[in-house]
């Protein structure tokens, strides 16, 4: 008895090759290029301005690359401003408002992910429906509300609001909160632990990502904030960055030292550079995670 062996040819997959690119995609991709350098333009004159002297600056045709780099600048800027103190001062604003905003938003936002009360949909919506507000509106009432409590030429207008949380906040938080396990809670509460220790030991331990994204935010409000500063912070000694690089153009006597402003709007972006770099991660990842755009 003979056994035949079948062999069973397997068709030959032929190499794919790359797909050409149509004339039309190089003409998109040629223009997002000028495109991106005309954004960037503003960004690198900024750089190269900051370390010109000022006589430089002046030249026309205006040179993207210094002919000498004027590190003396540093120095003119600390000495001749209070840019130090300006830069402390927001700092500071900045702390208190990223702490105050992150916890009072995060315990808000518990609460509506957690519990199951009457009527909590119709506040949840009436909470977002506070974000189409605008702040002109809000501002004259908040102005004389803090002017009545004694807290003019302080920073405690600027900072207390934000332990009263945001709705965007909220509304971010709430949509990680709602993303957990209610076995967590079930567990911790079998185990004797209050709500309050739900909030603190469960749930903002395992929302770095989220809370990540607030802490970014809130840091970014405050930092770039003018408007909200500029109406509480009268006395040079209180002044922010933004209020200071702003005085420093408008109480110019003869010529603005753009060099100055330039340099002190670079040095402004180092703490949101260092904060992003950081926390990058957990951003992208808080944006994966809550599904908001």
């Amino acid at each position: 008895m003979s056994t035949a062996t079948v062999t069973q040819k397997r068709p030959v997959r032929q190499a794919v090759g790359k797909r050409k690119t149509t004339p039309f995609e190089w003409l998109v991709f040629l223009l997002l290029i000028v495109i991106a350098v005309i954004m960037i333009f503003p960004t690198l004159n900024m750089f190269s301005t900051a370390f010109k002297s000022q006589a430089e600056v002046l030249k026309f045709p205006p040179r993207l690359i210094p002919e000498q780099f004027a590190w003396g600048n540093f120095k003119n800027l600390f000495t001749q401003y209070q840019y130090g103190l300006w830069y402390k001062n927001s700092l500071l604003i900045a702390f208190f408002s990223v702490i105050g905003t992150v916890l009072s938003s995060s315990l808000v936002a518990f609460g509506f992910a957690r519990y199951n009360a009457r009527g909590k949909n119709v506040l949840f919506l009436f909470l977002l429906s506070t974000m189409m507000i605008p702040y002109p509106a809000l501002m004259i009432p908040q102005f004389i509300l803090f002017k009545n409590l004694g807290w003019m030429d302080t920073i405690l207008p600027i900072t207390v609001p934000a332990f009263f949380g945001s709705a965007y906040n909220i509304f971010l938080i709430r949509q990680f909160f709602a993303s957990l396990s209610g076995e967590l809670y079930d567990a911790a509460k079998i185990d004797g632990c209050s709500e309050w220790r739900q909030w603190w030991n469960i749930a903002l331990p395992l929302s770095g990502p989220v809370l990540a994204t607030v802490a970014i935010f809130a840091f970014m409000y405050s930092w770039n904030d003018l408007l909200g500063q500029v109406l509480y912070l009268n006395s040079s000694e209180h002044f922010t960055l933004t209020i200071g690089m702003t005085a420093m153009y408008s109480s110019a006597t003869r010529l603005v030292p753009w060099n100055l402003v330039m340099l002190s709007a670079v040095l402004a972006l180092v703490p949101i550079l260092v904060l992003f770099s950081v926390a990058q991660k957990y951003f992208v990842e808080s944006i994966v995670l809550t599904g908001v755009k």
